[in-house]
């Protein structure tokens, strides 16, 4: 089948005439369309523009100040916490922009053995982790996309004491419809796909070799992992490769394609900025540099349009940004991340060998101290995968607000397993004022009183309590 003829929905005149037609902030039409955010119905492709124009320190005030409330009202004081695992770095395509591009002679390529991978998974564990991002290079050893399921086997198999991942999303190459349902049947929480960039002539330019270069080929990607039943799919634009504008609206007719096709857009939306790479003169001078303040509107804007969707800041970002990001609309963070494979465990020693430039280095118990500080409390929840509330089922419970009943107490819950099992000792001072914090803000009934109880059960030695 004609890939081009499956995206046919991808129109670059009508994004071009959606900025066109709305190149200035009126504050009568700004305060109007915020207002429309603020009931969260979210917002259609022609409400985003005039966001995008603002600039005056007044509407840019309500612009965040909407974000946020919009942010926890879905998701109150939550904040998902994970970890990259990079299991390989082999990879077949020329990304100007990546330090794994396959003309790359600045790295050591490795793909990790099963065996180095348990290790790495016990040193995560060992620090807290519940939830993994697999993130493989776009070309596998000889097993094929065996080595990625076996992979997901090994982590998922991992115990070391009473640590253990309990839900694994996947960040790999388009796959086919057979192979997508290869990766649905491997017990996968969301599966993560970037388009990169949605322009298509600067996609031709970065990615000039490699199967990655079929533009349409990625683009239809996630409508082939969601027909082959994968319902909980992320998507992302690397900002910096051209114009954030543009990429903003091109991602939500993307979401919206989704939501028409498949009844629920996009579970997560990732946000990367351009980071330096080894290698990579064009990772260290972006072609569209994004500002902090452009890319705190673009974070803000995404919460409004995108009300239910999670929105996922790495370690990309400096620790300041992050801690900005978390008042406008980020719902989930990595912490303690490494980009090389073996980077965990001592196995590869070298963090030039990443495949970005980290601007956050703290450790997930410093992430995770600093986040309860700010009056949020961090997640390692892993229940809604578990329990079948994905894809359609998921914004079922979500858009009428009852999602909250379910996420509260288990946030909580896993983070009260996080103190006693892994914290330090300021974390656990303050990460159980948070708690407390937390649990009293909590309406009066069966959540406050179940988040009560299941915090007492993880106290009295019972793990992985969940509803």
């Amino acid at each position: 089948m004609d890939d081009g003829v499956l995206t046919q929905w991808f129109d670059e005149g009508r994004i071009l005439d959606a900025l066109a037609a709305n190149g200035e902030a009126d504050p009568i039409h700004v305060s109007e369309i915020l207002a429309k955010a603020r009931t969260l119905v979210g917002l259609a492709i022609d409400d985003i523009a005039p966001l995008m124009a603002i600039e005056s320190p007044a509407l840019l005030a309500a612009l965040f100040a909407a974000a946020r409330e919009v942010k926890e009202a879905i998701y109150g004081k939550r904040v998902v916490i994970f970890a990259p695992l990079y299991v390989s770095n082999l990879c077949g395509n020329e990304c100007l922009y990546c330090a794994f591009r396959v003309r790359n002679k600045a790295i050591v390529r490795r793909a990790l053995t099963q065996e180095e991978i348990a290790a790495e998974v016990r040193w995560l564990v060992d620090r807290g982790h519940k939830r993994l991002l697999l993130v493989a290079g776009e070309a596998w050893p000889k097993e094929g996309l065996r080595y990625v399921l076996d992979a997901i086997g090994t982590i998922y198999a991992t115990r070391n004491g009473r640590g253990e991942i309990r839900r694994v999303n996947v960040n790999i190459a388009p796959l086919d419809a057979d192979e997508f349902r290869r990766l649905s049947e491997a017990h996968i929480g969301t599966y993560q796909l970037f388009q990169e960039t949605y322009h298509r002539a600067t996609y031709a330019r970065v990615h000039p070799h490699g199967r990655k270069a079929d533009f349409d080929w990625r683009l239809d990607a996630i409508d082939r992992a969601m027909r082959a039943g994968i319902d909980d799919c992320g998507v992302g634009v690397l900002f910096g490769l051209a114009d954030w504008r543009f990429e903003l609206v091109a991602l939500m007719q993307h979401a919206r394609h989704l939501e028409a096709n498949f009844g629920v857009g996009p579970h997560t939306v990732s946000l990367p900025r351009l980071e330096p790479a080894a290698g990579s003169a064009l990772a260290s001078d972006p072609p569209s540099p994004v500002s902090e303040i452009d890319f705190q509107k673009i974070i803000a804007i995404l919460r409004l349009a995108l009300p239910y969707t999670g929105l996922i800041l790495s370690t990309r970002e400096t620790a300041q940004l992050r801690r900005v990001a978390l008042h406008l609309g980020i719902s989930q963070v990595s912490a303690g991340s490494r980009t090389n494979p073996g980077g965990y465990s001592g196995q590869s020693l070298d963090a030039d060998q990443g495949q970005f430039q980290l601007g956050d280095h703290r450790s997930l118990d410093e992430v995770v101290c600093d986040i309860a500080r700010m009056g949020h409390v961090p997640s390692f929840c892993t229940a809604c995968y578990r329990l079948g509330r994905t894809g359609a089922d998921f914004m079922d419970l979500a858009r009428p607000g009852e999602i909250k009943q379910h996420c509260d107490p288990n946030a909580v819950a896993t983070f009260e397993e996080y103190l006693q099992d892994h914290a330090s000792e300021e974390t656990a001072i303050v990460g159980r004022e948070a708690m407390g914090r937390q649990i009293a803000a909590m309406p009066e009934g069966k959540p406050r009183e179940q988040a009560r109880r299941m915090v007492e059960a993880v106290r009295r030695g019972r793990r992985d309590v969940f509803c």
